[in-house]
């Protein structure tokens, strides 16, 4: 094993997490006849169930340390914990990448307002929730309505929007029973850099209380290269109607030009404080295209492995290449945009009540539609004969059972589409 190889050799890409869709997308990536690209765990190791942080590092330095060839890059396209065992296997031996303590200011939904109010004004009233009490309350400054949510989750998993005190204890209840399935392995991680004291003080499975925030959300993409942030796109994020839950993101963004440039600039210099560098990041935003204001609502310190169709479809080239030419220590420099489409979608097709599947769409009648519209994807996430609330990684107010990517020319054409693709997806449910 040896931690690099020369500029004109194959390069060895390690992959945390690699699973099968991605492993597509990262073999159309110019250049990917000169990568070869190995997996690092399983998903299913990283996302399901318990996260035994020291043995999964464990497992991973096992196999670099077994690989009978260079070491290049290792990325990783998911949530926690893979978004900080990349800092620290690429500090361990060598490679490109971001400070732990960096991530880990991003992962952590507390330590990343403390930072975030460091340098903008755009931030919720925020507080910590203490789960100690004996009847937990709201912290001082943050009022009804508000969402409760671990210091760190994903997938919105245990976040709570409660306008009440009645909302408040119910949310307080699921989270104190399940926060320490991601809290507890959080904080071990935690424990591995210097804190700021109130940091320290509440450790990694903690509750915290945010505001509410208003208007239309969005995301920024972006990277930092030796230091220089660079956001090379902005996407919408749509809510079902009268929901909290993703209906779909959709690239690129069609809000006004100046919320656009108001989300980069946010992006810029929160990115600069936090420290990060060498790696891709995601910002979720709240906007108001009225005023042009953009409030930040959270960062993701991974790459965004949700968007890559739709830069590939946009662009003509997906998003992973700059995950991977980062992780090889190289500038991404400036991205075509040579796409076949102007515009595409990610969207989510959910249920909204728990229901046993005794019918999922065929192999046969996904290729068949996609085959009949052109710019469609179909990525089945419900299986039959499983209940929805045994789904991992759910937001806590719905269960997806497809996802579903749709290019075309107009926002019309792409909704036109979609709607054909539910239309012909046929799913059952067992009710009770």
């Amino acid at each position: 094993m040896t931690t690099s190889s020369s500029p004109l050799e194959e390069k060895n890409v390690f992959v945390i997490g690699l699973d099968d869709s991605n492993e597509e997308v990262l073999s159309r990536i110019p250049g990917a006849d000169r990568y070869r690209f190995h997996g690092l765990l399983s998903p299913e190791e990283l996302q399901h169930g318990d996260i035994p942080i020291d043995d999964l590092m464990a497992k991973a330095q096992a196999r670099l340390d077994a690989f009978d060839g260079s070491i290049d890059a290792i990325v990783s396209y998911w949530d926690f914990p893979s978004s900080t065992m990349v800092a620290m296997l690429c500090e361990k031996y060598g490679l490109p990448g971001n400070a732990l303590k960096a991530v880990l200011k991003c992962e952590d939904k507390y330590w990343s307002r403390i930072e975030q109010a460091k340098v903008i004004d755009e931030v919720p009233s925020f507080g910590i929730v203490d789960l100690e009490k004996d009847t937990p309350r709201p912290p001082e400054g943050v009022d009804y309505p508000m969402w409760l949510k671990p210091v760190k989750s994903f997938s919105s998993e245990l976040a709570f929007h409660v306008t009440d005190e009645a909302e408040f204890d119910k949310a307080v209840a699921e989270i104190r029973a399940g926060v320490d399935r991601v809290g507890r392995p959080f904080d071990r991680i935690l424990g591995m850099v210097d804190l700021p004291a109130e940091v320290a003080e509440v450790g990694g499975a903690a509750c915290l209380a945010e505001g509410e925030l208003s208007g239309v959300q969005a995301a920024a993409e972006g990277y930092v290269y030796k230091g220089q942030v660079t956001v090379y796109g902005v996407l919408d994020s749509i809510n079902y109607p009268g929901t909290t839950s993703f209906l779909r993101h959709q690239y690129p963004s069609q809000l006004p030009e100046d919320t656009v440039e108001r989300m980069k600039e946010i992006s810029v210099r929160v990115m600069e404080q936090i420290g990060f560098d060498n790696a891709t990041f995601s910002i979720e935003f709240f906007c108001h295209p009225e005023s042009g204001q953009a409030c930040l609502l959270e960062i993701n310190p991974r790459h965004s492995q949700s968007h890559a169709e739709l830069f590939e479809y946009v662009d003509g080239v997906a998003n992973h290449q700059i995950m991977v030419e980062l992780g090889l220590g190289q500038d991404p420099g400036r991205r075509r945009n040579q796409g076949d489409y102007r515009i595409a979608g990610k969207w989510y097709h959910r249920r909204f009540r728990d229901a046993l599947v005794t019918r999922v769409p065929t192999r046969g009648e996904i290729a068949d539609l996609q085959a009949e519209i052109p710019g469609v994807k179909i990525e089945l996430v419900a299986e039959k004969g499983i209940r929805l609330s045994e789904l991992p990684e759910q937001d806590s107010y719905s269960y997806e059972l497809a996802h579903v990517f749709v290019a075309a020319q107009t926002e019309r054409e792409m909704e036109s589409k979609y709607r054909r693709c539910i239309e012909a997806l046929r799913f059952d449910f067992e009710e009770g």
